[in-house]
Protein backbone atom coordinates (compact mmCIF):
# COMPACT_ATOMS: atom_id res chain seq x y z
CA UNK A 1 0.00 0.00 0.00
CA UNK A 2 1.84 3.55 -0.63
CA UNK A 3 2.69 4.99 2.47
CA UNK A 4 -0.41 7.85 2.55
CA UNK A 5 -2.54 4.87 2.53
CA UNK A 6 -0.73 3.71 5.28
CA UNK A 7 -1.18 6.89 7.51
CA UNK A 8 -4.61 7.63 6.52
CA UNK A 9 -5.80 3.79 7.10
CA UNK A 10 -4.61 4.46 10.95
CA UNK A 11 -6.56 7.52 11.47
CA UNK A 12 -9.54 5.18 12.66
CA UNK A 13 -12.35 6.17 14.96
CA UNK A 14 -15.43 4.63 16.10
CA UNK A 15 -18.72 5.85 17.81
CA UNK A 16 -20.76 4.09 20.55
CA UNK A 17 -24.74 4.40 20.13
CA UNK A 18 -27.07 5.09 22.77
CA UNK A 19 -28.02 1.79 22.91
CA UNK A 20 -23.98 0.66 23.34
CA UNK A 21 -24.08 -0.89 20.10
CA UNK A 22 -20.74 0.11 18.71
CA UNK A 23 -20.76 1.63 15.05
CA UNK A 24 -18.15 2.89 12.87
CA UNK A 25 -18.21 7.00 12.29
CA UNK A 26 -18.78 7.87 8.96
CA UNK A 27 -15.66 9.23 6.34
CA UNK A 28 -17.28 13.10 6.87
CA UNK A 29 -17.01 12.93 10.26
CA UNK A 30 -12.95 12.10 10.27
CA UNK A 31 -11.66 13.29 7.09
CA UNK A 32 -11.81 16.77 6.07
CA UNK A 33 -13.14 18.01 3.13
CA UNK A 34 -15.50 15.31 2.55
CA UNK A 35 -17.65 16.68 -0.58
CA UNK A 36 -19.08 13.50 -2.23
CA UNK A 37 -18.26 10.14 -0.65
CA UNK A 38 -20.06 11.27 2.56
CA UNK A 39 -22.16 9.13 4.48
CA UNK A 40 -20.28 5.90 4.25
CA UNK A 41 -17.89 4.34 6.68
CA UNK A 42 -14.39 5.19 7.52
CA UNK A 43 -13.04 1.31 6.32
CA UNK A 44 -15.34 1.35 2.94
CA UNK A 45 -13.77 5.07 2.42
CA UNK A 46 -10.54 3.48 2.60
CA UNK A 47 -11.63 0.84 0.73
CA UNK A 48 -12.98 3.20 -2.05
CA UNK A 49 -9.20 4.93 -2.55
CA UNK A 50 -8.08 1.21 -3.04
CA UNK A 51 -10.27 1.04 -5.73
CA UNK A 52 -9.38 4.49 -7.29
CA UNK A 53 -5.74 3.47 -7.00
CA UNK A 54 -6.83 -0.28 -9.02
CA UNK A 55 -8.72 1.51 -11.74
CA UNK A 56 -5.95 4.39 -12.51
CA UNK A 57 -2.59 2.52 -11.05
CA UNK A 58 -2.11 5.93 -9.52
CA UNK A 59 -0.76 6.21 -5.76
CA UNK A 60 -2.02 8.41 -2.90
CA UNK A 61 0.83 11.37 -3.41
CA UNK A 62 -0.44 11.18 -7.25
CA UNK A 63 -3.73 12.75 -6.32
CA UNK A 64 -3.44 14.18 -2.94
CA UNK A 65 -0.80 17.34 -1.82
CA UNK A 66 2.60 17.22 -1.08
CA UNK A 67 1.91 17.59 2.38
CA UNK A 68 -0.54 14.66 3.16
CA UNK A 69 1.34 13.96 6.08
CA UNK A 70 -2.07 14.83 8.27
CA UNK A 71 -5.62 15.07 8.12
CA UNK A 72 -5.26 18.71 7.08
CA UNK A 73 -2.89 17.74 4.33
CA UNK A 74 -5.25 15.35 2.91
CA UNK A 75 -7.95 17.71 2.98
CA UNK A 76 -5.86 20.15 0.45
CA UNK A 77 -7.49 19.90 -2.60
CA UNK A 78 -5.64 18.92 -5.78
CA UNK A 79 -6.45 19.07 -9.93
CA UNK A 80 -6.63 15.56 -9.61
CA UNK A 81 -8.89 15.27 -6.49
CA UNK A 82 -11.44 17.89 -7.98
CA UNK A 83 -11.66 15.86 -11.33
CA UNK A 84 -11.93 12.75 -9.37
CA UNK A 85 -15.31 14.40 -7.53
CA UNK A 86 -16.45 15.14 -11.09
CA UNK A 87 -15.97 11.33 -12.70
CA UNK A 88 -17.73 9.81 -9.45
CA UNK A 89 -20.67 12.04 -10.34
CA UNK A 90 -20.67 11.27 -13.81
CA UNK A 91 -19.89 7.35 -13.47
CA UNK A 92 -23.35 7.78 -10.91
CA UNK A 93 -25.48 9.47 -13.33
CA UNK A 94 -24.34 6.95 -15.98
CA UNK A 95 -25.95 4.12 -14.09
CA UNK A 96 -29.09 5.92 -12.73
CA UNK A 97 -29.85 6.94 -16.47
CA UNK A 98 -29.20 4.17 -18.26
CA UNK A 99 -28.61 0.94 -16.05
CA UNK A 100 -31.55 2.00 -13.38
CA UNK A 101 -28.67 3.06 -10.60
CA UNK A 102 -27.27 -0.48 -10.90
CA UNK A 103 -23.46 -0.06 -11.01
CA UNK A 104 -22.33 -1.42 -14.04
CA UNK A 105 -20.26 1.51 -15.12
CA UNK A 106 -17.26 1.91 -12.41
CA UNK A 107 -13.91 4.10 -12.70
CA UNK A 108 -12.30 0.83 -13.77
CA UNK A 109 -14.85 0.35 -17.26
CA UNK A 110 -13.01 3.24 -18.36
CA UNK A 111 -9.41 3.38 -16.73
CA UNK A 112 -8.43 -0.38 -16.91
CA UNK A 113 -5.48 0.44 -14.87
CA UNK A 114 -4.22 3.06 -17.38
CA UNK A 115 -3.57 6.83 -16.57
CA UNK A 116 -6.57 7.51 -19.10
CA UNK A 117 -9.36 6.28 -20.71
CA UNK A 118 -8.58 4.85 -24.40
CA UNK A 119 -10.35 6.07 -27.49
CA UNK A 120 -8.21 3.65 -30.11
CA UNK A 121 -8.49 0.21 -30.41
CA UNK A 122 -5.45 -2.19 -29.63
CA UNK A 123 -4.44 -4.62 -32.03
CA UNK A 124 -2.96 -6.42 -29.82
CA UNK A 125 -5.58 -6.88 -27.60
CA UNK A 126 -7.86 -7.96 -30.78
CA UNK A 127 -5.78 -10.46 -32.28
CA UNK A 128 -3.49 -11.72 -28.93
CA UNK A 129 -5.31 -14.21 -27.10
CA UNK A 130 -5.90 -12.76 -23.60
CA UNK A 131 -4.56 -15.43 -20.51
CA UNK A 132 -7.53 -16.47 -18.46
CA UNK A 133 -8.09 -15.09 -15.35
CA UNK A 134 -9.19 -17.89 -12.92
CA UNK A 135 -11.18 -14.83 -10.50
CA UNK A 136 -13.47 -13.79 -13.08
CA UNK A 137 -14.84 -17.03 -13.92
CA UNK A 138 -18.58 -17.04 -13.24
CA UNK A 139 -21.78 -19.86 -13.59
CA UNK A 140 -22.48 -20.91 -17.37
CA UNK A 141 -26.61 -20.19 -17.61
CA UNK A 142 -28.50 -22.94 -18.24
CA UNK A 143 -28.26 -24.61 -21.41
CA UNK A 144 -27.46 -27.57 -23.20
CA UNK A 145 -27.10 -30.54 -21.16
CA UNK A 146 -23.58 -31.37 -20.74
CA UNK A 147 -21.43 -34.64 -21.50
CA UNK A 148 -19.98 -34.89 -18.55
CA UNK A 149 -21.88 -34.99 -14.85
CA UNK A 150 -21.75 -31.66 -12.99
CA UNK A 151 -20.02 -32.09 -9.37
CA UNK A 152 -22.30 -30.62 -6.78
CA UNK A 153 -20.60 -28.22 -4.35
CA UNK A 154 -21.34 -31.06 -1.14
CA UNK A 155 -18.98 -33.36 -3.18
CA UNK A 156 -16.14 -31.00 -3.44
CA UNK A 157 -16.17 -29.83 -0.29
CA UNK A 158 -16.51 -33.77 1.08
CA UNK A 159 -13.26 -33.91 -1.29
CA UNK A 160 -11.65 -31.20 0.67
CA UNK A 161 -12.48 -32.85 4.16
CA UNK A 162 -11.26 -36.06 3.40
CA UNK A 163 -7.99 -34.55 1.37
CA UNK A 164 -6.86 -32.73 4.77
CA UNK A 165 -7.56 -35.41 6.92
CA UNK A 166 -11.22 -36.51 7.14
CA UNK A 167 -14.17 -35.32 9.02
CA UNK A 168 -13.27 -37.32 12.25
CA UNK A 169 -9.95 -35.81 12.25
CA UNK A 170 -10.90 -31.76 11.67
CA UNK A 171 -13.68 -32.59 14.31
CA UNK A 172 -10.77 -32.94 16.77
CA UNK A 173 -8.87 -29.70 15.82
CA UNK A 174 -10.21 -27.11 17.95
CA UNK A 175 -7.59 -24.67 18.54
CA UNK A 176 -4.30 -23.50 16.86
CA UNK A 177 -1.72 -21.59 18.22
CA UNK A 178 1.06 -20.36 15.69
CA UNK A 179 4.40 -18.29 14.70
CA UNK A 180 5.93 -17.43 11.93
CA UNK A 181 6.88 -14.40 9.69
CA UNK A 182 4.96 -11.60 8.07
CA UNK A 183 6.14 -9.21 4.73
CA UNK A 184 4.04 -7.00 2.98
CA UNK A 185 3.37 -3.16 2.54
CA UNK A 186 3.20 -1.96 6.27
CA UNK A 187 6.59 -3.77 7.17
CA UNK A 188 8.03 -2.13 4.32
CA UNK A 189 8.76 -5.73 2.80
CA UNK A 190 10.28 -6.61 5.89
CA UNK A 191 9.54 -9.85 7.53
CA UNK A 192 8.34 -9.35 11.26
CA UNK A 193 6.88 -11.76 13.78
CA UNK A 194 3.42 -12.76 13.36
CA UNK A 195 1.27 -14.96 15.81
CA UNK A 196 -1.88 -16.14 14.69
CA UNK A 197 -4.52 -17.65 17.53
CA UNK A 198 -7.96 -19.13 16.59
CA UNK A 199 -10.42 -21.36 18.62
CA UNK A 200 -13.36 -23.41 16.81
CA UNK A 201 -15.66 -23.08 15.54
CA UNK A 202 -14.98 -19.48 14.36
CA UNK A 203 -12.58 -17.14 15.99
CA UNK A 204 -9.49 -15.76 14.85
CA UNK A 205 -6.76 -13.63 16.05
CA UNK A 206 -3.68 -12.08 14.20
CA UNK A 207 -0.67 -10.15 15.72
CA UNK A 208 1.47 -8.92 13.05
CA UNK A 209 4.47 -7.51 15.37
CA UNK A 210 5.59 -4.37 12.86
CA UNK A 211 8.74 -2.55 13.04
CA UNK A 212 7.00 1.09 14.86
CA UNK A 213 4.34 -1.26 16.76
CA UNK A 214 1.19 -4.54 16.59
CA UNK A 215 -1.40 -4.53 13.75
CA UNK A 216 -4.01 -6.47 15.14
CA UNK A 217 -7.33 -8.21 13.35
CA UNK A 218 -9.71 -10.00 15.36
CA UNK A 219 -12.95 -11.75 15.11
CA UNK A 220 -15.02 -13.05 17.84
CA UNK A 221 -17.75 -15.37 15.89
CA UNK A 222 -19.82 -12.26 14.78
CA UNK A 223 -17.95 -9.06 15.42
CA UNK A 224 -14.28 -7.90 13.65
CA UNK A 225 -11.99 -5.34 14.64
CA UNK A 226 -8.99 -4.24 13.13
CA UNK A 227 -6.03 -2.17 15.61
CA UNK A 228 -2.72 -0.34 13.95
CA UNK A 229 -0.22 1.13 16.02
CA UNK A 230 0.79 4.22 14.03
CA UNK A 231 1.12 7.72 15.17
CA UNK A 232 -2.87 7.88 14.92
CA UNK A 233 -3.84 4.87 16.45
CA UNK A 234 -7.95 4.13 16.79
CA UNK A 235 -9.58 0.69 16.34
CA UNK A 236 -11.86 0.18 13.57
CA UNK A 237 -15.06 -2.48 13.48
CA UNK A 238 -15.31 -4.48 10.89
CA UNK A 239 -18.75 -3.91 8.54
CA UNK A 240 -20.56 -5.31 5.37
CA UNK A 241 -18.02 -7.55 2.86
CA UNK A 242 -14.95 -7.00 5.13
CA UNK A 243 -16.78 -8.46 8.64
CA UNK A 244 -18.13 -11.26 6.01
CA UNK A 245 -13.95 -11.89 4.86
CA UNK A 246 -12.87 -12.30 8.30
CA UNK A 247 -15.60 -14.83 9.33
CA UNK A 248 -14.59 -17.05 6.07
CA UNK A 249 -11.04 -16.76 7.41
CA UNK A 250 -12.25 -18.23 10.54
CA UNK A 251 -14.62 -20.98 9.39
CA UNK A 252 -11.95 -22.06 7.34
CA UNK A 253 -9.43 -22.33 10.14
CA UNK A 254 -11.46 -25.46 11.18
CA UNK A 255 -13.83 -26.36 8.33
CA UNK A 256 -15.72 -29.01 9.74
CA UNK A 257 -18.64 -26.84 9.03
CA UNK A 258 -17.76 -25.48 6.56
CA UNK A 259 -20.73 -26.98 4.32
CA UNK A 260 -24.02 -26.16 6.69
CA UNK A 261 -22.36 -22.81 7.74
CA UNK A 262 -22.23 -21.02 4.10
CA UNK A 263 -24.77 -21.56 1.43
CA UNK A 264 -22.58 -22.87 -1.66
CA UNK A 265 -22.97 -23.26 -4.94
CA UNK A 266 -21.11 -24.55 -8.13
CA UNK A 267 -21.93 -25.45 -12.21
CA UNK A 268 -18.55 -23.30 -12.77
CA UNK A 269 -16.67 -23.80 -16.66
CA UNK A 270 -13.30 -25.69 -16.07
CA UNK A 271 -10.01 -22.91 -15.19
CA UNK A 272 -6.17 -23.35 -14.07
CA UNK A 273 -4.29 -22.14 -11.66
CA UNK A 274 -0.42 -22.84 -12.22
CA UNK A 275 -1.19 -24.78 -14.71
CA UNK A 276 -3.59 -27.13 -12.61
CA UNK A 277 -7.24 -27.73 -12.58
CA UNK A 278 -9.26 -26.12 -10.25
CA UNK A 279 -12.97 -26.68 -9.22
CA UNK A 280 -14.91 -23.29 -8.16
CA UNK A 281 -17.41 -23.15 -5.77
CA UNK A 282 -19.03 -20.05 -4.60
CA UNK A 283 -21.08 -18.69 -1.34
CA UNK A 284 -24.43 -18.29 -2.71
CA UNK A 285 -25.78 -16.40 -0.24
CA UNK A 286 -23.90 -13.06 -0.91
CA UNK A 287 -25.20 -13.12 -4.47
CA UNK A 288 -22.63 -12.47 -7.13
CA UNK A 289 -20.13 -10.87 -4.56
CA UNK A 290 -20.12 -14.11 -2.63
CA UNK A 291 -16.56 -15.55 -1.98
CA UNK A 292 -14.94 -17.92 -4.41
CA UNK A 293 -12.89 -20.87 -3.64
CA UNK A 294 -10.81 -22.52 -5.22
CA UNK A 295 -9.85 -26.25 -5.15
CA UNK A 296 -7.22 -28.29 -6.73
CA UNK A 297 -9.01 -31.21 -9.26
CA UNK A 298 -6.59 -34.00 -8.27
CA UNK A 299 -5.49 -33.50 -4.38
CA UNK A 300 -8.77 -31.80 -3.34
CA UNK A 301 -6.44 -28.77 -1.61
CA UNK A 302 -7.87 -25.57 -1.54
CA UNK A 303 -5.79 -23.70 -3.41
CA UNK A 304 -7.06 -20.25 -3.24
CA UNK A 305 -10.31 -18.18 -1.65
CA UNK A 306 -11.36 -14.38 -3.32
CA UNK A 307 -14.02 -12.35 -1.40
CA UNK A 308 -15.45 -9.24 -2.48
CA UNK A 309 -16.01 -5.82 -0.49
CA UNK A 310 -18.63 -3.47 -2.25
CA UNK A 311 -17.80 0.28 -1.67
CA UNK A 312 -18.84 3.60 -2.76
CA UNK A 313 -17.74 3.25 -6.35
CA UNK A 314 -17.76 -0.44 -7.17
CA UNK A 315 -16.42 -3.93 -5.76
CA UNK A 316 -13.02 -4.60 -4.72
CA UNK A 317 -11.36 -8.22 -4.59
CA UNK A 318 -8.97 -9.71 -2.36
CA UNK A 319 -7.26 -13.03 -3.10
CA UNK A 320 -5.88 -15.65 -0.79
CA UNK A 321 -3.31 -18.69 -1.63
CA UNK A 322 -2.50 -21.32 -0.20
CA UNK A 323 0.06 -23.27 -0.39
CA UNK A 324 2.58 -25.44 1.83
CA UNK A 325 0.45 -28.00 3.54
CA UNK A 326 1.70 -29.68 6.69
CA UNK A 327 0.41 -32.19 8.94
CA UNK A 328 -0.89 -30.61 12.09
CA UNK A 329 -2.64 -33.46 14.89
CA UNK A 330 -4.06 -35.13 11.66
CA UNK A 331 -4.97 -32.04 9.67
CA UNK A 332 -3.41 -30.51 7.02
CA UNK A 333 -3.07 -27.09 7.42
CA UNK A 334 -1.22 -24.45 5.02
CA UNK A 335 1.66 -22.84 6.20
CA UNK A 336 2.11 -20.24 3.46
CA UNK A 337 -0.64 -17.84 2.79
CA UNK A 338 -0.15 -14.75 -0.01
CA UNK A 339 -2.98 -11.95 0.11
CA UNK A 340 -3.58 -9.52 -2.47
CA UNK A 341 -6.17 -6.82 -2.62
CA UNK A 342 -6.00 -3.25 -4.51
CA UNK A 343 -3.85 -1.69 -2.13
CA UNK A 344 -1.23 -4.29 -1.81
CA UNK A 345 0.18 -7.52 -1.19
CA UNK A 346 1.39 -9.78 2.21
CA UNK A 347 3.39 -12.97 2.79
CA UNK A 348 2.38 -14.82 6.13
CA UNK A 349 4.62 -18.43 6.18
CA UNK A 350 4.20 -20.06 9.35
CA UNK A 351 7.52 -21.40 11.27
CA UNK A 352 5.38 -23.76 14.07
CA UNK A 353 1.29 -24.35 14.65
CA UNK A 354 0.83 -25.83 18.04
CA UNK A 355 -2.66 -27.70 17.85
CA UNK A 356 -5.20 -28.25 20.64
CA UNK A 357 -3.91 -25.24 22.89
CA UNK A 358 -5.57 -23.80 25.74
CA UNK A 359 -6.06 -19.79 24.33
CA UNK A 360 -7.33 -17.34 26.70
CA UNK A 361 -11.16 -16.28 25.45
CA UNK A 362 -9.64 -12.33 25.87
CA UNK A 363 -7.39 -13.19 23.11
CA UNK A 364 -10.62 -12.67 20.67
CA UNK A 365 -11.64 -9.48 22.50
CA UNK A 366 -12.15 -6.15 20.76
CA UNK A 367 -8.26 -5.19 20.59
CA UNK A 368 -7.35 -2.02 22.04
CA UNK A 369 -5.20 0.58 20.49
CA UNK A 370 -1.98 -0.93 20.18
CA UNK A 371 1.05 1.58 21.18
CA UNK A 372 3.52 2.60 18.57
CA UNK A 373 6.81 1.55 19.71
CA UNK A 374 7.99 5.45 20.16
CA UNK A 375 6.00 6.06 21.92
CA UNK A 376 6.47 3.31 24.54
CA UNK A 377 9.50 3.55 24.92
Amino acid sequence: MPKGLTLAAACLLVAVSARGQEKPLMAEDVFKNIQVLKGIPVREFMNTMGFFSAATNLNCIDCHSPESESLEGYAIDTPRKQTARRMVLMVNQINQSNFGGRRLVTCYTCHRASDRPEAIPSLLDQYSVPEDDPNRVEVIPAGPVQSVKQVSADQILDKYIQAIGGAAQVARLTSLAAKGTYEGYDTLSAKVPVDIFATAPNRLTMIVHTQNGDSVSTYDGANGWMAAADKLMRVLPLTGGDLEGARMDASLSFPARIKQDFQWRTGFPSVTIDDKPVQVIQNAARGATGAKLYFDSESGLLVRQVRFVDTAVGVIPTQVDYADYRDVAGVKVPFRRVITWTDGRSTIELAQVQPNVRIDAAQFAKPAAPRAKAEAQ
